[in-house]
C-alpha cells in the first residue's frame, strides 16, 4: 500500500493470512458453519480486532488450488501470536483442520511506503 506523506506509524497493522482449499466431501453448509465460527474469534480473542474472508475471483488463475482467502488484523505481531496460542484458537483449529485439502498460512507487519 502506498500512503501519501505524514501518514501516522500507527496505522501499520498486522495480518494473519489463510489461503486454504476444502476437502471435496465438506459441504457448503459446513464450510459456512466454520467460516462463521472463525470470525467468531474476534469475539473470544482481544488482540484479534478483525476477520475478512472470500473466494478466488478467478482473474489470473494461479492460485494453486487454493479456494479461500481468510484475514485477520492485528495491532502487532505479538498479538497474533497471542491470538496462536489462545484455546479459542486452538479449538478451532481442531475443528478447521480436518475439513481443509490443504492450507498455506502467512503473518506479516505491513509496512507504508512514503511517497
Amino acid at each position: 500500500m502506498a500512503e501519501a506523506k505524514g501518514v501516522a506509524e500507527a496505522e501499520r497493522i498486522a495480518k494473519h493470512i489463510i489461503l486454504a482449499k476444502f476437502k471435496e466431501e465438506v459441504s457448503a453448509e459446513e464450510i459456512q458453519q466454520l467460516i462463521k465460527g472463525y470470525a467468531n474469534l474476534v469475539n473470544l480473542i482481544p488482540p484479534m480486532k478483525s476477520f475478512r474472508w472470500g473466494t478466488d475471483a478467478g482473474i489470473e488463475n494461479l492460485t494453486e488450488g487454493y479456494t479461500h482467502v481468510f484475514e485477520s488484523a492485528f495491532e502487532t505481531t505479538q498479538g497474533i501470536a497471542e491470538y496462536v496460542a489462545h484455546p479459542a484458537h486452538i479449538e478451532y483449529s481442531n475443528l478447521l483442520a480436518p475439513a481443509l485439502e490443504k492450507v498455506l498460512a502467512m503473518d506479516y507487519q505491513s509496512n507504508i511506503v512514503q511517497l
